[in-house]
C-alpha cells in the first residue's frame, strides 16, 4: 500500500512533521509520501487561504494520484476536500473528519485545541457539516500572554480547561502541524487526545484494504482525466 498525504500548505517543516508522523504510525506496514502545496501559503488560516492552494492540490492529485492507492489532506481545516473526492477515483479522506468521528466513537463528547481564535468559527462550521455538532464540547485555544510558558505547555492548560471545564471526554488536535505532542498530553490529561493524522490514516488505510472508495453517484460525480 502506498499513500500520498497532501499538506495543503507550503510550509516544508510542518511537512516534515506530518511525514514523520505518519511513517511512525505506519512502521513499515504501508508507504506514505508526504508533499507540501506548491504556491500555497505558508499556513492555511482563512478560505481565502483555502482558495489559493486549490489549484496546486488539485495539481498534486493530477499529477501523482494514479502512483497510490489513496489521498489523506493533511489539514484540520479540510481544505478543498470535496473537489478532491470528486476528481479522483482513489478513496480520499480529510483528517479534520476523521479525527472528529473517531472521537465520537471514542467519548462522549470532545473538544478541539487549536491554534488561534481565528480558527475557532471554522471548526464549528465543520462540525456541522459532518454532523457532529451535538458532540461538539467546545473548540479552545492557548489564551493570554503566556510567555514564560513553552507551546507545548500553553496547548496543554486549553486542553486542560476543556476537559475540567468544558467536561470534554476526548482532545482532538485543531491541526496538523501539533501531531508531535499528542501522547505526550495524552499522558498528562488522561484522556485520549487524537492526531487528525494518525486518525485520518487509520481510516484511509482501512478502506484501501477493504477496496471502498467515494461513490460518484450523486453528490461527488465521475471524472474523466488524469486523475481518475
Amino acid at each position: 500500500m502506498k499513500l500520498l498525504i497532501i499538506n495543503p500548505n507550503s510550509d516544508i517543516a510542518m511537512t516534515a512533521v506530518i511525514r514523520q508522523t505518519a511513517e511512525d504510525f505506519a512502521h513499515g506496514a504501508f508507504e506514505v509520501v508526504c508533499m507540501p502545496t506548491p504556491r500555497a501559503s505558508g499556513f492555511i488560516d482563512s478560505y481565502q487561504d483555502e482558495a489559493e492552494a486549490a489549484a496546486g492540490m488539485m495539481a498534486l492529485v493530477d499529477e501523482h494520484a494514479d502512483q497510490f492507492d489513496g489521498v489523506l489532506v493533511a489539514c484540520m481545516d479540510d481544505p478543498n476536500l470535496d473537489a478532491i473526492k470528486e476528481v479522483t477515483a482513489k478513496p480520499v479522506v480529510g483528517i479534520a473528519e476523521a479525527a472528529m468521528k473517531i472521537a465520537s466513537m471514542i467519548g462522549h463528547r470532545f473538544s478541539i485545541v487549536s491554534t488561534s481564535r481565528a480558527s475557532v468559527a471554522n471548526h464549528q462550521v465543520l462540525a456541522r457539516k459532518y454532523y457532529m455538532e451535538a458532540l461538539l464540547a467546545s473548540v479552545r485555544y492557548p489564551e493570554g500572554d503566556a510567555a514564560d510558558l513553552s507551546e507545548e505547555e500553553r496547548f496543554f492548560e486549553a486542553a486542560r480547561a476543556a476537559v475540567d471545564e468544558d467536561m470534554a471526554e476526548v482532545i482532538v488536535l485543531g491541526c496538523a502541524g501539533l501531531a508531535d505532542m499528542a501522547k505526550r498530553l495524552e499522558t498528562r490529561l488522561k484522556v485520549p487526545v487524537l492526531d487528525g493524522v494518525v486518525c485520518g490514516l487509520i481510516i484511509l488505510s482501512g478502506m484501501v484494504k477493504s477496496g471502498i472508495s467515494i461513490s460518484k453517484i450523486g453528490r461527488y460525480r465521475p471524472r474523466q482525466g488524469p486523475a481518475d
